[in-house]
This record gives C-alpha cells, sequence and structure tokens, in this order.
C-alpha cells in the first residue's frame, strides 16, 4: 500500500513569531484540498515531502520546533527566490 499524500501550510511573521507556525496539515483528501486551496489564492507550493511529514503531527497553531527549523529555512528560501523573480509583483 502506498503512501498517501501530504501538505502543510507554514506561516511566519518574524516582528510577531520566533518560529513558523503551523496553520494547516493533512493527509489524502484533506492534503488536496490544501493544495487546491494554495493554487486558487496564488500560494507558492513546494513539494518537501520529508518537512510534510514532519509537520503532519503538529496541531494548528503550534511552533514548528528547532529540530525543523533546516527543513523549513529551505520553504523559505523557496520563497525569497521566488520573491527575487517578481512573482510576488
Amino acid at each position: 500500500m502506498g503512501i498517501g499524500k501530504k501538505a502543510a501550510a507554514l506561516k511566519w511573521d518574524p516582528s510577531k513569531d520566533e518560529a513558523p507556525r503551523m496553520i494547516a496539515s493533512g493527509k489524502d483528501a484533506l492534503a488536496e484540498k490544501i493544495l487546491m486551496i494554495a493554487e486558487e489564492e496564488n500560494i507558492p507550493v513546494l513539494e518537501k515531502g520529508p518537512l510534510a511529514e514532519a509537520l503532519s503531527s503538529l496541531e494548528p497553531g503550534q511552533t514548528i520546533p528547532a529540530e525543523l527549523f533546516i527543513l523549513a529555512a529551505e520553504v523559505y528560501a523557496f520563497l525569497a527566490d521566488l520573491d527575487e523573480s517578481g512573482y510576488f509583483g
């Protein structure tokens, strides 16, 4: 049996949060819904299976633990690259 699809959404406001926070996560149909909303809202998606797997155990609103900072930093580096390319306008 294959591994189901997982998705996680993070939010980080450096002026308020010391680390990114989980805002949504899910697997299978819920993961598809998260990805659909991201597409509808023009939110960039980065496929990072190990990070989605690790984040799936967190509750919404929970700050990500320090051991996930390196994986989360890859997401924010991806977003910074998009920003530099003009993706966000």
